[in-house]
């Protein structure tokens, strides 16, 4: 294990990916601020089992433009300096606009109210989210200089892979996602002369416990048999790929979207 006590925000790091991300990166010697929006015990208890030192905890709902500048300035007192930002926040809603394991808000089956809140609060926290606490953290990467020998900064979006192919049950999830690649493409081009880098995931389905249900349904065997390796990716595996990406020598994959879906969808 390396150690570059680099200062990490992740967001959406309570469970799944977000808390495999934030431990992934306190394994090799990062100080992770852990943000949650609601689920502060599991925050906590990710916060709890990091190694290292110098985390921090801090709640933000990601949907407020004013919330979200203080999630960035209370990011920067706890670690001094943020130098890698993973936008991984996300969420599903229902018609009826509250969290749901699904969030189905398919246009045949669902009446224009609950169109137009699935889609107004899907995209409040899964594009205008990301795209102002980007704003926040680039300028503060670009005030603030880095510790010698490090990048200025990292940028690492987690979109999906229904950005391309199509998601007829839940379209502003994906229509949101496919709206955080091309911002991550758009912020690689800005801030690239400023040396921070900005690069997208794109995974395909996750073993995380919000997805238990469909995967341990009767539609599991069909999902996993989407990749020909005939399984669904981990969020450990996510998490690898994530920290690689956010690593000092991979600035050359600052503006790609990278497929991380075991060959699901090839485009």
């Amino acid at each position: 294990m390396t150690s570059s006590g680099r200062g990490v925000l992740v967001t959406g790091g309570s469970r799944g990916v977000g808390a495999a991300t934030a431990r992934a990166f306190a394994e090799r010697g990062d100080r992770v601020v852990v943000h949650y929006r609601g689920a502060e015990e599991r925050a906590r208890e990710v916060l709890a089992h990091l190694p290292g030192e110098g985390h921090a905890v801090l709640q933000a709902d990601l949907a407020d433009p004013a919330a979200t500048a203080r999630l960035a300035e209370a990011a920067v007192q706890a670690l001094g300096r943020v130098d890698v930002l993973v936008n991984n926040a996300a969420l599903f809603l229902d018609p009826a606009g509250g969290v749901s394991r699904r969030g189905d808000h398919r246009l045949t089956d669902t009446d224009y109210d609950g169109w137009v809140r699935a889609w107004q609060t899907t995209l409040a926290t899964n594009l205008m989210g990301p795209a102002n606490l980007t704003f926040c953290v680039a300028r503060h990467m670009m005030e603030v200089a880095p510790a010698d020998g490090q990048p200025v900064g990292r940028v690492v979006n987690v979109g999906s892979r229904g950005a391309y192919r199509g998601e007829p049950d839940v379209p502003a999830y994906g229509a949101s996602k496919a709206g955080l690649h091309a911002f991550g493409q758009s912020m690689a081009v800005a801030l690239a002369p400023h040396g921070i880098g900005v690069v997208s995931i794109a995974p395909g389905f996750i073993a995380t416990e919000m997805a238990a249900a469909l995967l341990d349904g009767p539609g599991g065997d069909q999902i996993r048999g989407q990749s020909p390796f005939g399984r669904v990716a981990t969020p450990e595996e996510v998490a690898t790929a994530i920290v690689a990406l956010a690593q000092p020598g991979a600035e050359w994959a600052s503006g790609a979207v990278v497929d991380f879906n075991g060959a699901s969808h090839l485009r």
